[in-house]
């Protein structure tokens, strides 16, 4: 007997990039995105400098290039404040704040298939 294969959010014949898969990759993809994201939601707001300290193993540029990225992808709320030195704060947006369901089936798959063995 022959299965069918599973319809998938990826229509064959539409480059990846122009589908809603490709988008939400393009926006929360990458080494780091997904990790700003964990803490920006754990913390609700944070500093760079607090940003860069919880996530350890990423460069100042790096962390400013993500941070901007997602600012310019409206996921990231950058306030900053008028003085001296000059403070700046990041925080989710609504619209990252969305992102929640994902992270949380992300960790749970995690938990479920961590220890697994193959």
């Amino acid at each position: 007997m022959h299965n069918e294969p599973e319809e998938t959010c990826v229509p064959k014949g539409i480059a990846l990039k122009d589908t809603g898969f490709g988008y939400t990759l393009s926006v929360i993809g990458g080494k780091y995105k997904m990790v700003i994201l964990y803490w920006l939601l754990e913390n609700k707001v944070m500093r760079f400098n607090e940003l860069k300290r919880s996530i350890g193993s990423i460069s100042f540029k790096t962390l400013s290039v993500m941070l901007k990225e997602m600012e310019a992808d409206g996921i990231v709320v950058r306030k900053e404040y008028p003085q001296i030195p000059p403070k700046v704060e990041y925080s989710l947006s609504d619209r990252g704040r969305s992102l929640l369901p994902i992270l949380n089936m992300m960790c749970d798959w995690g938990e479920m298939n961590q220890n697994v063995d193959e």
